[in-house]
C-alpha cells in the first residue's frame, strides 16, 4: 500500500467484490402507491405488520424460502426480488437494526434489466462510508470507545486482510492455502472448504448476475 493511502477505494470494491463501480447511480425513490400495494405487486404477498414501509428480513426468508418447481415466470421474479431485497437489507445496505429492510429498495429490482445497469459497488461503498461517519460522530459526541454501524462490514474486513495480510485469521492457520488468482480477489481470504460449501461471502458477487440472467431468460 502506498504511503498515506489508508482507505477503501472504488478499485478495492471492484477487485475484492466483483460489484460494478461504473453505471447508473443507485437512487431510491418514494413510490406513488402505498407500501402494502407495492409489496403485493412486486412480491405477490405482504406481511400483516407492514408499518412505515419497513419489512422484517426473517419474514422474507421464511415466506420465500424455496421456489416451487412449477413456479410461473411471475412467481420466479417475485422470489428473485425477495432474495435481492433480503440481501440488500441484510448485507449490502444493512442498518443497525440488523433485522429489517425498507421496501424502498424493492423499487431497485422492479426492472431487472435496469437493475443490471446500476453501479452497485459504488453505492455499497458510499453507504458504508456514511454509516462509519455517523458512528464516528456518535462516538465523539458521547466520548465512547466504540459504536455500531450499518453497511457491508465484510467489505471493510476483506479490505483489511488484503492490505494488511498479517491481520487475517488465515495467516495463523497452519497449512492454509490462499488462492492468489481468485476472482473476485476477496474470495482468496476464505478457506477452500468454505468456498466449496457456498458461504455467503463467496456468493455475493454472483447474486445480481444470477437473478438477472435467470429471470430474463424465462
Amino acid at each position: 500500500m502506498p504511503f498515506g493511502e489508508v482507505t477503501i477505494t472504488l478499485e478495492d470494491v471492484a477487485t475484492l467484490t466483483g460489484l460494478a463501480i461504473d453505471g447508473d447511480a443507485v437512487i431510491v425513490d418514494i413510490p406513488d402507491e402505498d407500501w402494502s400495494a407495492m409489496c403485493l405487486r412486486l412480491l405477490g404477498q405482504a406481511p400483516t405488520d407492514l408499518g412505515g414501509g419497513v419489512i422484517r428480513i426473517t419474514w422474507l426468508r421464511e415466506t420465500f424460502d424455496e421456489l416451487p418447481l412449477s413456479a410461473s415466470p411471475e412467481t420466479t421474479e417475485q422470489f428473485a426480488r425477495a432474495y435481492a431485497l433480503s440481501l440488500m437489507g441484510g448485507v449490502l445496505f444493512s442498518d443497525r437494526s440488523g433485522g429489517s429492510v425498507h421496501l424502498q429498495y424493492l423499487l431497485l429490482v422492479e426492472d431487472w434489466r435496469r437493475a443490471g445497469r446500476f453501479a452497485w459497488g459504488a453505492a455499497v461503498l458510499s453507504y458504508l462510508y456514511r454509516e462509519m461517519g455517523r458512528s464516528a460522530l456518535q462516538m465523539t459526541a458521547s466520548s465512547s470507545l466504540g459504536g455500531d454501524f450499518g453497511g457491508w462490514a465484510a467489505l471493510l474486513m476483506l479490505w483489511t486482510w488484503e492490505r494488511f495480510p498479517h491481520t487475517s485469521p488465515l495467516h495463523a492457520v497452519t497449512g492454509a492455502q490462499i488462492t492468489q488468482d481468485a476472482v473476485p480477489r476477496g474470495i482468496r481470504w476464505l478457506p477452500a472448504q468454505t468456498r466449496q460449501h457456498g458461504d455467503q461471502f463467496y456468493l455475493y458477487k454472483l447474486w445480481f448476475d444470477e437473478c438477472t440472467t435467470f429471470v430474463v431468460s424465462i
